[in-house]
C-alpha cells in the first residue's frame, strides 16, 4: 500500500498537485481540510464546543460557522489555534483510518494533510511530499486568493511551521515556484519512483 501525504504552507500549491494526480493518474484524494468542514457542520458536537467557549457570535445567521471571525481568532492566538487543533484533530485522523481501512493492500492514495507534521499524522502515511515555493510567491498568492492583506497574510504564513521545517521532515520536496509544468515534471518524476 503506498500512501503519500501531501503537505505544504498556505499559498504553497498543495491542492493543485492533488488535483493533478487526481486528473492524470486516477488515484483517490483524501483532504483533510474537507474533514474539517465536516468536523464544524451544522449541530455537530465540535461546532457545539466553539459557540460554547466563543457564543454564538461565532456564527453566520443561518447557524453556520464564521469562519472568517473564527480565522481572526485562532491565526491571533496560538492557544486558541490549539485548543482548536485538540478538537479537529481525532475527527480528521477517524476519517482518514476509515478510508485507509477500504483500500486494497496494493492500492496507492493520496492524503491531502496540511498540517500532516503538526498534527502528528506521518504515520497514517508511507511516504511524505512537501509542496514549496519561495516567500514572495506564497506572500502574493495568499493575498490575491483570500483577498488578504499583507499583514493578515504574513500571520497565516507565521502561524504554520516553516517551509524549511516541512522541507527538512519531507521525503520529497516538489518547488512550486517556477511554472505548472516545471512542477508536473517533478509529479511525474516522484509518482513513478
Amino acid at each position: 500500500m503506498r500512501l503519500i501525504g501531501i503537505t505544504g504552507g498556505i499559498g504553497t500549491g498543495k491542492s493543485t498537485v492533488t488535483n493533478y494526480l487526481q486528473t492524470q493518474y486516477h488515484l483517490p484524494i483524501w483532504d483533510a481540510d474537507l474533514y474539517a468542514r465536516a468536523a464544524v457542520a451544522s449541530g455537530s458536537p465540535i461546532l457545539q464546543a466553539i459557540v460554547h467557549r466563543y457564543s454564538s457570535d461565532i456564527l453566520q445567521p443561518d447557524g453556520t460557522l464564521d469562519r472568517q471571525r473564527l480565522g481572526e481568532i485562532i491565526f491571533s492566538d496560538s492557544a486558541e489555534r490549539q485548543w482548536l487543533d485538540a478538537r479537529i484533530h481525532p475527527y480528521v485522523r477517524a476519517c482518514f483510518e476509515t478510508e485507509i481501512g477500504r483500500l486494497e493492500p496494493d492500492a496507492t492514495a493520496i492524503l491531502a494533510i496540511p498540517l500532516l507534521f503538526e498534527a502528528q499524522m506521518t504515520d497514517l502515511v508511507t511516504e511524505t511530499w512537501v509542496v514549496s515555493c519561495d516567500p514572495p510567491t506564497q506572500l502574493n498568492r495568499i493575498m490575491a486568493r483570500d483577498r488578504l492583506d499583507e499583514t493578515a497574510a504574513n500571520s497565516r504564513i507565521a502561524s504554520q511551521m516553516s517551509l524549511a521545517a516541512k522541507i527538512a521532515l519531507a521525503d520529497v520536496n516538489l518547488d512550486n515556484s517556477t511554472t505548472l509544468a516545471d512542477l508536473k515534471r517533478q509529479i511525474d518524476r516522484h509518482i513513478k519512483l
